[in-house]
């Protein structure tokens, strides 16, 4: 891991945009990537497509993960350029109606971890499951060679309320799942899916070393729009503070 990346998650200030796993439209991929960069993003989530990785590898300086639900997706993302690796996403699956058990997700970690043995690997726990089997599954994955596990849950969650009361109760599975699991696995847990500049301090004061956000960036259309998304979000982790584990 990238020493920058490493420190980011040690002062839980981490801050991953995520451009979509489905999404591999060079144009909307660069803007998303560019806003991430200019706004003080600590890392992009793009897709594991190679001549993907290419591109956005030579307009932006920052950190590239590219997600992926094929293991035989990543080796040539990472020759491409991609630094870190991430199993999931699923976010975007889920409305199709496919859906990712505990063994499948494990499996997919053990094949991902025997292609590709040393780069940094996160790996998403699915909201789907109860959260106690979330725990079981994210310690399951630690030992498995996962080197950081990604909470989810806003495309579970309906908000009952506008405002702030709404971004609140979007946010509250993929924070309960942060809560949960940043206490029994060692690794940094970032919490992703459904969260605002308004939550983002509630996923680090519940045990998360970083956020993901994508929709909040990804779903805008106006480049200074999309910075100021970005801004508002690394104010936010930067206001934020650690909660003391017990």
């Amino acid at each position: 891991m990238q020493l920058k990346l490493q420190q980011a998650f040690a002062h839980s200030k981490a801050l991953k945009v995520i451009s979509g796993l489905n999404q591999i439209d060079v144009e909307k991929v660069s803007a998303v990537s560019l806003a991430a960069e200019r706004g003080g993003a600590t890392f992009v989530d793009i897709a594991a497509d190679p001549n993907l990785v290419a591109h956005v590898r030579k307009i932006i300086s920052l950190p590239i993960c590219v997600s992926a639900v094929e293991p035989e997706l990543f080796p040539k993302a990472v020759e491409a350029g991609a630094d870190l690796i991430e199993i999931g996403n699923f976010d975007s699956f889920y409305a199709q109606g496919r859906r990712f058990e505990a063994k499948e997700v494990l499996a997919l970690t053990h094949q991902t971890r025997a292609l590709l043995p040393d780069i940094t690997l996160s790996v998403t726990v699915p909201h789907i499951l109860p959260l106690d089997e979330q725990v079981d599954l994210a310690e399951a994955l630690v030992k498995a060679g996962a080197d950081l596990i990604q909470t989810e849950g806003g495309t579970s969650s309906q908000p009952k309320n506008a405002g702030t009361l709404g971004l609140i109760e979007k946010a509250a599975p993929t924070l309960a799942a942060a809560y949960s699991i940043s206490r029994a696995v060692s690794v940094p847990v970032l919490c992703a899916s459904g969260l605002s500049s308004v939550t983002v301090p509630m996923a680090i004061a519940s045990g998360a070393s970083g956020v993901g956000v994508g929709s909040a960036i990804n779903q805008l259309n106006d480049p200074i729009a999309m910075v100021a998304s970005v801004r508002s979000l690394v104010e936010a982790l930067e206001n934020s503070s650690v909660t003391v584990r017990g």
